[in-house]
């Protein structure tokens, strides 16, 4: 079958290549042919080799899937060939752990993810687990379903890790995949005002912000940012911050602008150090809450919100058949748009 494989360390070290349908099912393993498949920008950053975390490779890329049941272990009950189904990420976690015990399965220190330490999703089929496969409603599209992962990983950090009320003033840092989606889940709170700040490049993403409910967005390095943000309300700056940048410089300015009690949500992550005093958070009684992956119910959720129209990411997508993987890369990797998803095996 024909896959996206990052086959060594180095820019650039990704092919097409044939490889083996994953035909070893154990007995509560789902063989699902992929009908959509999301870009993340971790697989943009193996494709640079600038990620900050262990890959295993080769590797077949891609943790953001969807598809059909082909083929099913023999103690798999929930689900039979022909399903329509999407994926959560942990290609395997060891269940035995506090984390695993108690639902926080994303928590585990033995997890393994596709298309890092597992062959993943950019394929014509993938191997997975029943307890992490869900079923797609009907009114929801193979696309959109391909994008739970991300829009999960939105929810985690707004409805889930933050206190988030009516009325809010809330701030997202960085209009990628996920600060979009922020945006989006933000918006079902009925903040009092929402603002995404971005760069200079982020010019049409910062488009697709204000189609997703921003009421406002800013350009640093052109607007006075910290001064436009301060100026509202009471001036002691917002309730909420969504640090979704991978960079220390959008957490210190979250830090001097965010109000007195408030709340910093980082989910954007990198390898370079901070380089600056925490003490401001100290002062100021500020939470700073780290945010990643999800857990069963917020697939059920977000699904479920797909669904009734209330949640939609595609407007930031465009799709192209697995054999255009690299203009897919490049073009989110230049901006053109927030999200690529390939077609492995299109209709």
């Amino acid at each position: 079958m024909k896959a996206v494989v990052n086959y060594g360390g180095g820019a650039h070290q990704v092919e097409i290549r044939d490889v083996p349908v994953p035909d070893k099912l154990g007995a509560h393993d789902i063989l699902i042919q992929v009908q959509a498949a999301g870009v993340c920008g971790s697989d943009l950053h193996m494709y640079h080799d600038t990620q900050g975390f262990a890959v295993k490779r080769p590797v077949t890329l891609g943790h953001e899937f969807s598809g059909v049941v082909a083929k099913v272990g023999s103690d798999v009950t929930l689900f039979k060939v022909g399903d329509r189904v999407v994926s959560e990420t942990p290609a395997s976690v060891c269940g035995t752990c506090i984390y695993c015990r108690t639902g926080s399965y994303n928590l585990c220190p033995e997890r393994l993810g596709f298309g890092v330490l597992v062959d993943g999703a950019m394929a014509e089929y993938v191997k997975t687990r029943e307890a992490i496969v869900h079923r797609i409603p009907d009114d929801v599209s193979f696309e959109q379903a391909a994008l739970t992962e991300p829009c999960c990983v939105a929810y985690n950090a707004v409805a889930h890790h933050s206190h988030i009320r009516p009325g809010d003033d809330v701030v997202v840092f960085g209009p990628g995949p996920i600060g979009l989606l922020c945006v989006q889940i933000a918006k079902l709170f009925h903040p009092g005002r929402l603002t995404v700040v971005g760069t200079a490049r982020d010019i049409k993403r910062l488009e697709v912000a204000k189609l997703f409910g921003a009421d406002q967005v800013f350009v640093a390095g052109q607007d006075d940012v910290t001064e436009a943000i301060l100026s509202y309300g009471d001036g002691f700056g917002p309730d909420l911050i969504l640090d979704a940048v991978g960079v220390s410089q959008t957490l210190k300015q979250s830090i001097d602008i965010v109000r007195p009690a408030g709340q910093i949500t980082k989910i954007g992550w990198g390898p370079a150090p901070v380089g600056f005093s925490l003490d401001p958070i100290i002062q100021k009684a500020v939470r700073l809450q780290g945010s990643f992956s999800h857990t069963y119910p917020m697939w059920e959720k977000v699904l479920l919100l797909m669904a009734k129209g209330e949640l939609d990411p595609m407007p930031m997508a465009k799709t192209y058949p697995i054999e255009a993987w690299q203009q897919a890369f490049e073009e989110m990797d230049s901006l053109a748009h927030a999200k690529s998803i390939l077609l492995p095996n299109p209709s």
